[in-house]
């Protein structure tokens, strides 16, 4: 009687520490919320995958996806995400499987108040944490679904769990021993709750490189409306026209990342390969003299450039003048 009913020492300690961190958590982190947020969220339509060994990850994913919209078995996403390996998955799998499916994967910021934000706004949030204490932590997913500011608690689908109530900094402690890494899904376009331009451009950038260019141009998009005087967007914007081509299109973009910010190395690199790509070698070569005053003297680009307009003289030597339609790309 007594061996049916044992517990495990090891299991025992974990649950004994657990309960000395809820004893030791202090006030709620949600004592004050920031202006806008409710004082309350719960995504109760988050459908949820009770998790199998080591399998928090895939169920995790199948959770954020279907509350996207793309209902996907756990089972399917193993093969996806699951490295049997290290009988567990890593964050860049889980990333890499929404962007397969023309997906936005987005970086949540390193704050409680950046994943409330996003469930406030009806995006349930996957996050990293680690549980556990001493020489026995454990690494888990789970998705983030509401809080409730009175009680101090953050709801999850937890493992074997449809609503954990956690207290809230519990959970922030878990998840900073998990590194904060917390994960939302985006519909190609769609902005988060607090969209910051690198962590918005990355996702952009990796999800044109998945390949998805249709998808990315769309975030790239709604980039450039958010942040016009931004240069990176508009790059993103010609790269996507210059993959499928359409190099006056991609020349625009270019020039228009320059006029923002002349010193984007990239952008005049990219914008005489488009000129030269439209038949305009002498206003490429122009492009990068003039431009190169504005490159700083240490950019890892600049060498690149100068060789280039070297390049680009050597072969326009004895060569016909550009097309008189070309002069419209020397007077912007």
């Amino acid at each position: 009687m007594l061996a049916s009913t044992r517990i495990d020492w090891r299991v025992a300690l974990t649950l004994a520490l657990l309960l000395f961190l809820v004893g030791c958590a202090g006030p709620s982190r949600l004592a004050t919320l920031p202006a806008g947020l409710p004082s309350r969220a719960e995504l109760t339509a988050t459908p949820f995958y009770p998790q199998t060994e080591h399998q928090c990850g895939p169920a995790a994913l199948a959770t954020v996806l279907g509350a996207a919209g793309h209902q996907v078995e756990p089972g399917a996403l193993a093969a996806e995400v699951y490295l049997p390996g290290r009988e567990g998955t890593l964050q860049p799998e889980l990333a890499a499987a929404v962007r397969a499916r023309g997906l936005l994967a987005y970086e949540v910021g390193p704050g409680l108040d950046d994943i409330l934000a996003e469930v406030a706004a009806g995006r349930p949030v996957l996050v990293l944490q680690r549980l556990g204490a001493g020489p026995w932590p454990s690494w888990h997913y789970a998705v983030v679904v509401g809080y409730d500011q009175r009680n101090g608690q953050v709801l999850l689908r937890s493992g074997t769990q449809d609503r954990l109530a956690m207290h809230a900094s519990l959970f922030d402690a878990t998840w900073e021993r998990g590194g904060r890494w917390a994960l939302v899904v985006l519909e190609p376009g769609t902005l988060p709750a607090r969209p910051d331009l690198a962590r918005y451009m990355q996702s952009a950038a990796a999800l044109e490189a998945a390949p998805n260019p249709e998808a990315a141009e769309k975030a790239y998009e709604s980039a450039a409306r958010l942040w016009p005087q931004e240069p990176l967007p508009r790059l993103g914007l010609g790269n996507v026209a210059a993959a499928r081509g359409d190099w006056r299109e991609a020349e625009g973009w270019y020039a228009a990342a320059l006029l923002d910010d002349p010193s984007q190395a990239a952008a005049l690199n990219n914008r005489a390969e488009a000129l030269q790509r439209l038949g305009c070698a002498e206003a490429a070569r122009l492009s990068l003299q003039q431009g190169m005053g504005y490159v700083a003297a240490g950019d890892p680009l600049r060498p690149a450039l100068q060789q280039a307009a070297r390049d680009i003289a050597a072969r326009s030597a004895g060569s016909a003048a550009d097309p008189a339609e070309c002069t419209q790309f020397t007077t912007r």
